[in-house]
C-alpha cells in the first residue's frame, strides 16, 4: 500500500527531516511509526498526504507515484486517504454531523447517501446520539472520535494518524486505538505516528522507529492479551464496510 524509496526531505535553510528513508507498509497492515520529536514522523505522513513533496526519492501509495500527481489532482488523490490529527481540526461552529459530512460534501455526494454514511461512521465511533451537538460540548476523547469518524466516512483504503492520542489519558488512548484496530480488521491499512510505546505494545502491531530521518529499528508483531479483544465489535465492523 505504501512504499517509500530513498526519500530525502530538506526544508529551506538546509534542515533535513528525512535522510534516504526506505520503508513499506502492506495492504491491510496496521503499523506504528515511533521516534523522538524531530525524528521525521510527521514529515513522513505529510508526504503521504501530499501536504509536502519530497526533495528526492519516491513516495508510492496504492501503486501511484505521488510525484506524478499534479496540483489539481491532489484533492482526488486525498479522497482515498483518511487523516486524523492530534488537534482534531474540527469546525466548532458546526454540529458533529456537519463536521463528519464535510469530506462527502466536498466530493459532491448526494444528501441522502451522505447522511447514511455519516451516521454509519458516527455509529462506529459510538457518537451516533451526539450528531446534533457542537464539538465544544464534547470531551477531548469524543472530539477525537469525531475526527476519526470524519476520516473514515468515505471508507478510505488508507488511514494515517499523527499522534492521535497525544492529548488523551491512557484509558481514552486505548479506546481510540481499539477503534483503529476495528477498522484494520475490515481491511483498512493504517499508519500511525505515536510516541506512546507503552500503548503501542498493547496492540500487537509492527513498529518502525525513526531516528534522524531514517529507519532505526523495525520490530515485528508481538501479539499480547489486548490484541485478542479485536473481534469484540465484529458485527458493527461488517455493517460499516
Amino acid at each position: 500500500m505504501i512504499r517509500i524509496e530513498n526519500v530525502v526531505k530538506r526544508f529551506p535553510g538546509g534542515q533535513e527531516a528525512l535522510s534516504g528513508l526506505n520503508l513499506s507498509v502492506d495492504k491491510g497492515e496496521m503499523v506504528f511509526v515511533t521516534g523522538h520529536s524531530g525524528a521525521g514522523k510527521s514529515t513522513l505522513l505529510r508526504l503521504i498526504a501530499l501536504i509536502e513533496r519530497p526533495t528526492s526519492g519516491q513516495v508510492i501509495v496504492d501503486g501511484q507515484n505521488t510525484g506524478r500527481v499534479s496540483r489539481r489532482r491532489i484533492p482526488a488523490y486525498r479522497r482515498q486517504i483518511g487523516m486524523v490529527f492530534q488537534d482534531h481540526k474540527l469546525l466548532y461552529d458546526r454540529p458533529v454531523f456537519d463536521n463528519v459530512a464535510l469530506p462527502l460534501i466536498i466530493s459532491g455526494a448526494q444528501h441522502r447517501d451522505a447522511a447514511r454514511k455519516v451516521r454509519a461512521a458516527l455509529d462506529q465511533v459510538g457518537l451516533l446520539k451526539k450528531e446534533k451537538q457542537k464539538p465544544e460540548t464534547l470531551s477531548s476523547g469524543e472530539q477525537q472520535r469525531v475526527g476519526i469518524a470524519r476520516a473514515i466516512v468515505s471508507k478510505p483504503k488508507l488511514l494515517i494518524a499523527d499522534e492521535p492520542t497525544g492529548n488523551l489519558d491512557p484509558d481514552l488512548s486505548l479506546e481510540v486505538m481499539r477503534i483503529f484496530r476495528r477498522f484494520n480488521e475490515v481491511g483498512v491499512t493504517l499508519l500511525i505516528a505515536s510516541h506512546d510505546i507503552a500503548l503501542i505494545d498493547q496492540l500487537g502491531c509492527r513498529r518502525i522507529a525513526l531516528e534522524n530521518g531514517t529507519v532505526q529499528v523495525e520490530e515485528e508483531e508481538d501479539v499480547v492479551a489486548e490484541y485478542a479483544e479485536r473481534l469484540e465489535h465484529k458485527g458493527q465492523q461488517e455493517s460499516w464496510r
